[in-house]
């Protein structure tokens, strides 16, 4: 299995759209998705690990269960196994990305879903010597500031910092143990109450800020006098959307927002470039100088 996995989801008309009588432009079929030229009428197809139809009924409609089951058990079942892994949702403003991560009381998205089937687990376990420890912190990412959605007394602006051994991470920041998916669930409501969030031409609830829901996963076993710990950190990711202002309407304060939202996407595209360069480059040919992620022009790839 490859160590990144792509995914791609069209969804159905909003309101904006359907006023403008807008015309579907895609097709997807299998893993391919293809989008054609309205002025040309040409057809360009893309290939992706899943290309998910959620625009209109039809049979191979993509539910959020199909899209969880695609996207987020195999992420889970890799960090049962000791890997960190991530999922983020990218792409434009008001494409539905925060309803792919979050969903709605009704019909959740991929974040609730991997937390409710990690406590699943957990309770099917029957090693006495296997004990689970998860912990929970949730942050946005607002105007290039740090913010803690489980604080309420947080004003943002948390320091990025870097471990030595463990890497970077959020100064400050809360981490609330938790211990069934109720625990979870009520944490991940009040932070979703308190994030940055505004009305645009092309969105009414855009997401002005990133939100990054982190769960640190231990597994402990003991066998007589000696305990082996095994941890996971297992990132999932609500991008803000990318926008032009002119489409947006933006001005003032939501002007300033996009221009930071577009800032760090731009970067977060750079440095997954790079890092892609760096991991197809012939390990014989030896290069001047050593390849540079620019990793820490954002918050957000810090």
């Amino acid at each position: 299995m490859s160590s990144v996995k792509v995914a791609v989801r069209v969804r159905p008309f909003n309101s904006r759209e359907k006023a403008r009588n807008a015309k579907l432009i895609i097709e997807m079929q299998d893993k391919t998705t293809r989008i054609s030229n309205p002025a040309s009428g040409k057809r360009n197809a893309f290939t992706y690990d899943c290309s998910f139809w959620s625009h209109e009924e039809r049979e191979d409609f993509a539910t959020q269960d199909l899209v969880y089951a695609e996207m987020g058990q195999e992420m889970l079942t890799h960090a049962f196994d000791g890997y960190n892994v991530c999922i983020f949702a990218y792409g434009q403003t008001g494409a539905g990305k925060s309803y792919s991560m979050m969903g709605t009381p009704t019909d959740k998205g991929i974040i609730p879903k991997m937390c409710a089937e990690l406590f699943e687990r957990i309770g099917a376990n029957t090693d006495p010597d296997l004990s689970f420890s998860v912990e929970v912190s949730y942050m946005e990412i607002y105007n290039e500031k740090v913010r803690d959605l489980l604080n309420p007394r947080s004003q943002g602006n948390l320091r990025v910092r870097e471990h030595p051994v463990l890497g970077p991470y959020v100064e400050d920041l809360s981490k609330l143990v938790v211990s069934s998916f109720d625990d979870v669930n009520l944490l991940m409501d009040e932070g979703n109450k308190a994030r940055t969030v505004a009305a645009t031409n092309m969105n009414e609830e855009s997401s002005r800020s990133h939100g990054v829901f982190t769960l640190v996963f231990t597994q402990t076993t003991t066998l007589n006098t000696l305990s082996t710990e095994k941890v996971s950190k297992i990132s999932l990711v609500d991008l803000a959307g990318s926008e032009r202002a002119d489409s947006t309407g933006a001005t003032g304060a939501r002007l300033k927002e996009g221009a930071n939202i577009n800032k760090s996407l731009t970067t977060l595209g750079k440095v997954i470039s790079a890092l892609a360069e760096a991991s197809s480059a012939d390990p014989k040919k030896k290069k001047k100088t050593a390849d540079f992620i620019p990793s820490r022009d954002s918050v957000l790839t810090w």
